[in-house]
């Protein structure tokens, strides 16, 4: 018996091992079938069973422990047609799978040469969102707030208000960044900046991005220094099908998204179209959104060799913002004494605070501020019923959002982008890709103007429009001087941006041989850009004048300066809504650039190298200036006699190059190396503000190096690790001199030289799959990123023989607005068959505040300022997401809920800061580069989306 007893124990135990001896493996790649790409994040599953994994960033994948037996293994990945195959896996065998995937969309790679997106051989640093990543982490933010997962990216909501997020990419704004959709730039060609607001519907039309940082491979002369965004939209479809899809969030936000593809109609022709409606009241105070979206795709196959595609998009939206950054004590009282130094005592926070909590901020839940305040917006009384100008679409005149509150600061914008392109197959080795687009916008944002009634009883001033409403109705102003009635003397303003831009691309690419393609372009861009003031809302009064209001107790000069040039009276300056005030510009930007490329791939290794020129030309005309008040040579006269400025044109060079080598299957190493001129923006070259053109303008240079090695091991880990070092020389930065004639036109602009930045750091890539109901991911980026020169400059005085030298005390000082530390990690689970949930930790610290390299001018006399800006504290936030396919069969129809949850642990931290703020500093002594003389913005409280996605 005790024999019997003892096998049967041994057999208990050993049964485990020898079924697990029994298991077999099935691995291999998932890759697309055209290029050979591979397919990051594929789905492989065994059909059937719980057995299943996703492919690693190589397109690898390793399901273990299977039992003997027949199967079907299916790969799937959205935007591409499932493959099935059938296998027989023996006892403690392997099975090797290769899927190569076709795309259900038409001929996207051609769009992707065209975008110029980098691929396994590229020798660039690159991370890749594809859509089911976007629609998972995303929760109808701003686009660029999905990057967060990724190295050196940092992404913020600033205020809050819808589309007004902001980017930096390895210490560089988004300026230095270039944002590319469907290959066509749309940084602003006046200063590079880009405006989420404008392109708030392209999340729900995206099919992937792809984050090239560094210099990148994009042969465009776009500004490419931190990185480059390249945003594709979703291509037409070859199977019919749509999404309907709703949403529900924090803030009362509603969201309803309804897309269909026809699928391909007589092997031709294919659309894709896209709707979205969204509403919200805000997270922050009065951040309210009105918006639409619509993006329509179409692709036409003429023949064998001419295919064309269509893409049009725009978001015309409204939304309240929180324009203005406030002192931390503002938001959170104890958050700021934990802050604060030791020797600022309690009271003097309080004293900061409100000290009559019943008159402040009708309507706020927390009358000494929280979480949520907002200074733009105040309550207004319902029995005032003016109307509104402002031009999107429809009617100009308009009524307010909400009758019982007005927004100081609003954002409204409408900026369709219209793309034609055209692949012409030549030969069977010459290929055109060409692009013809337009983008037009109408809108701008709103601010008071003149001399208003504020309430300072709170954290920060606010427009009382009661009384402001009640003095333009009245005979006097604000301090009892005399005025007409109805003469509004505050009021509301439009600051405008009425713009068209046209462009064409055009690559050339010619395969020499089966390793060596060589690639030739051009980019020519022209724009028209208004920048206009105009009134309004009257505020009670029935006109306005166009004029420099002097609030005096006494006297009839009420008006010092008329803005406009051509008014030769108080009579001639009246104005009324609609009507323009304070300035009146159209700027042009043309821009004309050539490049060429070429690059040798083999199986083991590749080439790349790329040289390209441009020039650009700027030109200003001020419709409220005369130009016989202006006597500079520069200076000539339209037909109607105003100012008109044309600057030369400005030239730039290019040079990229780098190469990969494969040591192994699973092995690359790579490297880059680049030179980049940068052209000025518009403003330092033209200041149409003292209308002045700068004499000798200075283009910035960009010298990067980067080295990198791409590994997977055991195909279940993805490595991506790289170091990069980038010079910024030149950085453009100009100084308006009084010339000391005393007249109009008596100033000049003078270039600031030797403020040069260094950038350096390594960056982490990590992704990790132990087991299929885990997968880890991990991004990591150190930084050291540092001005390294003192900047100068001298101007000289011909007519006085003299000259005037200026210096910035900048050397050693932290390049600031993004944490030189980030680290991102992600773990995901997938419990049951259809449920990934997925909790993202971010970490961030050495954050600097951003400043103004201008503040550190060495007086005369004075020693140099060479304290270092203030440093934010470190911190972390927690997001969370989920989705679940539900498991209902109902012929064709797909369900799946979703879930998200930002900043899940409500952390407390600042998330966007500015040193020294000249408006926010309240203890009184002076600013000096620490926490209470810095305005701030926090993060985001913990706030929540959720939805469900219809598919069929």
């Amino acid at each position: 018996m005790k024999k019997y007893s003892l096998a049967v124990l041994l057999a208990a135990c050993l049964t485990p091992f020898l079924v697990w001896a029994q298991a077999g493996t099935i691995s291999g790649t998932v890759t697309e079938s055209a290029t050979g790409e591979p397919l990051p994040g594929a789905n492989v599953v065994v059909e059937g069973t719980t057995f299943g994994a996703a492919a690693d960033a190589y397109g690898d994948f390793i399901i273990a422990n299977i039992p003997a037996g027949n199967y079907t293994v299916t790969a799937s990945v959205i935007g591409y047609v499932p493959i099935s195959e059938m296998v027989i896996l023996e006892a403690g065998g392997t099975v090797t799978l290769d899927f190569g995937l076709e795309p259900t969309a038409i001929a996207l790679s051609a769009l992707e040469v065209l975008a110029s997106r980098a691929t396994r051989e590229t020798p660039v640093a690159y991370t890749n969102v594809a859509k089911t990543d976007m629609e998972y982490r995303l929760g109808s933010r701003d686009i660029p707030l999905v990057l967060n997962t990724t190295p050196s990216v940092y992404a913020t909501q600033q205020g809050g208000g819808a589309g007004d997020a902001r980017v930096n990419v390895r210490g560089f704004n988004q300026r230095n960044v270039a944002v590319m959709i469907n290959g066509v730039p749309v940084n602003d060609m006046e200063n590079g900046w880009v405006y989420w607001s404008n392109w708030d519907g392209v999340a729900d039309a995206t099919s992937s991005i792809q984050l090239q940082r560094g210099l990148s491979a994009v042969n465009l002369a776009a500004p490419s220094i931190g990185g480059t965004m390249n945003i594709l939209t979703d291509p037409t479809a070859r199977k019919a099908g749509g999404l309907f899809k709703q949403e529900y969030g924090s803030g009362m936000f509603l969201k309803t998204t309804i897309n269909y593809n026809t699928g391909l109609i007589g092997d031709k022709l294919a659309m894709s179209g896209t709707i979205v409606r969204k509403t919200g009241d805000g997270l922050i105070d009065k951040t309210w959104t009105d918006a639409w979206a619509y993006y329509f795709g179409l692709s036409y196959a003429l023949n064998s060799k001419n295919r064309f595609e269509f893409y049009a998009l725009g978001a015309p939206q409204r939304h309240g913002q929180m324009r203005y950054a406030q002192n931390v004590a503002a938001f959170d009282e104890d958050y700021a004494r934990e802050l604060f130094d030791d020797d600022i005592e309690d009271d003097a926070i309080d004293a900061f605070m409100v000290a009559n909590a019943d008159s402040l901020y009708p309507g706020h839940d927390d009358a000494r501020g929280g979480r949520f305040y907002n200074e733009n917006w105040n309550v207004i009384s319902s029995d005032y019923t003016g109307k509104q100008y402002f031009y999107m679409y429809g009617d100009k005149k308009k009524d307010r959002h909400d009758p019982d509150y007005l927004n100081e600061s609003e954002n409204y914008y409408h900026k369709p982008q219209v793309n034609l392109n055209w692949f012409l197959t030549i030969n069977e080795k010459m290929r055109l890709s060409s692009v013809f687009y337009f983008s037009g916008g109408s809108g701008g944002g709103t601010g008071t103007f003149g001399d208003l009634i504020w309430d300072y009883n709170g954290p920060s001033r606010f427009a009382d429009w009661d009384a402001t409403i009640a003095m333009n109705e009245s005979t006097a102003s604000r301090k009892g001087a005399a005025k007409p009635a109805g003469e509004s003397v505050g009021f509301l303003r439009n600051s405008i941006n009425r713009q068209y831009t046209l462009g064409a691309i055009s690559k050339l690419n010619y395969d020499i041989s089966d390793e060596l393609t060589v690639q030739l372009g051009i980019d020519w861009r022209t724009a028209e850009i208004e920048h206009k003031r105009e009134v309004r809302d009257l505020l009670g009064g029935t006109y306005a004048v166009n004029g420099d209001y002097e609030n005096t107790e006494t006297g009839d000069a009420r008006y010092s300066t008329l803005y406009n040039e051509f008014d030769e009276t108080i009579e001639d300056a009246k104005v009324g809504l609609g009507d323009f005030i304070d300035y009146n510009n159209d700027n042009t930007v043309d821009w004309i650039g050539l490049f060429g490329q070429a690059e040798y791939r083999t199986s083991m290794f590749s080439l790349y190298g790329m040289g390209g020129f441009s020039m650009v030309k700027y030109t200003l005309v001020d419709h409220f200036k005369k130009a016989e008040n202006w006597d500079f040579d520069y200076v000539t006269a339209t037909d109607d006699g105003e100012v008109m400025i044309e600057a030369d044109w400005i030239s730039a060079i290019q040079i990229k190059g780098g190469g990969l080598y494969r040591l192994a299957d699973n092995l690359d190493i790579f490297g880059n190396f680049g030179y980049v001129e940068k052209v000025p923006i518009f403003d330092n070259i033209i200041d149409d503000t003292e209308i002045a053109l700068a004499p000798d303008p200075t283009n910035e240079k960009f010298i990067s190096t980067e080295f990198g090695i791409n590994a997977s091991i055991m195909r279940s880990m993805a490595i991506k690790l790289n170091v990069y070092l980038t010079s910024w020389l030149d950085r453009n930065m100009v100084k308006p001199v009084s010339t000391g004639q005393g007249t109009s036109g008596d100033t000049d602009l003078i270039f600031i030289t030797g403020m040069d930045q260094n950038h350096k750091g390594v960056e982490l890539e990590l992704a990790y799959q132990p087991m299929k109901l885990l997968r880890l991911d991990a991004a990591v980026s150190i930084g050291q990123w540092v001005y390294t020169d003192d900047a100068s400059g001298t101007y000289k005085w011909v007519d006085l023989d003299s000259t005037a030298d200026y210096t910035y005390s900048v050397k050693d000082l932290m390049v600031g607005a993004m944490p030189q530390t980030i680290f991102s990690l992600s773990a995901t689970v997938f419990p049951v068959d259809g449920l990934r949930i997925t909790g993202t930790l971010n970490y961030y610290d050495r954050y600097w505040a951003d400043w103004d390299p201008v503040s550190r001018e060495v007086e005369v006399g004075e020693e140099p300022d060479r304290a270092e800006n203030w440093q934010v504290p470190a911190y972390s936030k927690l997001n969370l997401h989920a989705y679940y396919n539900l498991p209902f069969d109902l012929g064709g129809v797909k369900l799946q809920a979703f879930m998200h949850v930002f900043n899940a642990l409500d952390a407390i931290y600042v998330q966007d800061a500015l040193d020294n703020s000249e408006y926010n500093s309240y203890d009184g002594d002076g600013l000096n580069h620490k926490a209470d003389d810095a305005e701030v913005y926090l993060g985001m409280p913990r706030n929540f989306n959720i939805g469900l996605a219809v598919r069929f």
